[in-house]
């Protein structure tokens, strides 16, 4: 904004942007799905198709066990069973195929040097949350990068935003909450905070409308004009 001859800065809207994980800044579908089919082969399942995963993830490791089994074999016993084979095996291959989306380097930079805080709310388990933001991001300063852990419940319930909170304060109005799921668009309106569906994740654009995200991208610059103006 200019006043005179002087230009006037006027800081992002948004101070703090909460980022989904699987599916918004990384593509970790294939890695995902070849643990799952590890841990169903060990146990004498029947696996899947690369192909089918994107549908079976977002609600935790667990959820995603349950889904990949046959539907008679679905017990507590034989998801913690098959869960404890996928975890041994992810913990050494989660970086085998899993990349960042194109743009999304250049996004978190971009963010980071305009001041806006970044945090990640994932229903990954704690540990491998921490090892792919190692890997994948060792240059970004995130305020948070949150996972599963136990006493937590997964997305969408909104705790895990309420945490992120808690370490950053930051007025809900000026926070800003990014994913690929229905899952995700759900965890927003129960956090009260605006919401981002991003169309290169795991879900289709027909799952983000029909849980009333209030912006819908195509391209990670597209989040820029989002944080730089009050549009809500």
């Amino acid at each position: 904004m200019m006043f005179g001859r002087k230009w006037l800065y006027l800081p992002p809207m948004k101070r703090l942007v909460i980022f989904d994980l699987d599916g918004t800044l990384l593509n970790t579908i294939d890695d995902l799905g070849t643990a799952t089919n590890h841990a169903l082969e060990a146990e004498g399942y029947p696996t899947h198709s690369l192909d089918a995963y994107p549908m079976m993830v977002g609600n935790g490791v667990s959820r995603l066990i349950e889904r990949a089994l046959p539907e008679e074999h679905r017990t507590l016993a034989t998801v913690e069973r098959l869960r404890e084979r996928f975890k041994e095996y992810y913990d050494s291959h989660l970086a085998d195929h899993t990349k960042p989306y194109p743009g999304i380097p250049e996004l978190l930079a971009g963010l980071q040097s305009r001041g806006v805080a970044i945090a990640v709310a994932s229903n990954k388990y704690q540990e491998a949350v921490t090892r792919l933001m190692e890997v994948y991001f060792p240059d970004i300063n995130f305020v948070a990068a949150e996972g599963n852990r136990p006493g937590v419940p997964t997305k969408p319930d909104p705790s895990i935003v309420f945490d992120i909170l808690s370490t950053h304060p930051t007025p809900k109005s000026e926070t800003l909450y990014v994913g690929d799921s229905g899952v995700d668009m759900e965890t927003a309106r129960r956090a009260c905070i605006e919401s981002v569906g991003v169309t290169w994740g795991f879900r289709p654009v027909s799952e983000l409308r029909d849980h009333h995200a209030d912006h819908i991208i195509y391209n990670p610059t597209d989040i820029l004009p989002i944080v730089d103006q009050d549009t809500i």
